[in-house]
């Protein structure tokens, strides 16, 4: 389990990718994995109003799960294609990318996550 609080989106991908290199996934899905957690750092940064959002990931098993949390209460709601401009597709990119996401609030904002698991 790896707990990060930093403002660089750099640092959190370089990490998420080092772990995920390590545990011998394959590049597929590495890059999957790092471009979900960008997409939710960024919605943190710009819809949750919090300049350092926390990101926690855990392998459990052939199991990746990343959190990234923010400060504000207000729950993301995924779109249709018909409400979309040109913003609004970050969850709908998250949803591609991983096996499964979900939201849950907490007592200060709210925790976006994901999980993805190996082909192995």
């Amino acid at each position: 389990m790896c707990t990060l609080n930093s403002p660089s989106l750099t640092l959190a991908r370089q990490s998420l990718r080092d772990a995920l290199t390590r545990a011998d996934w394959d590049p597929e899905t590495i890059l999957n994995a790092e471009l979900a957690l960008a997409e939710l750092i960024v919605n943190a940064w710009r819809h949750g109003a919090t300049a350092s959002p926390v990101v926690l990931y855990s392998l459990l098993g052939n199991t990746l799960r990343v959190s990234v949390s923010d400060e504000s209460a207000a729950l993301p709601e995924q779109r249709t294609p018909a409400d979309l401009s040109e913003s609004g597709r970050g969850l709908q990119l998250v949803e591609g990318l991983t096996h499964r996401w979900g939201v849950d609030p907490q007592k200060r904002g709210k925790s976006v996550w994901y999980e993805l698991d190996s082909a192995a």
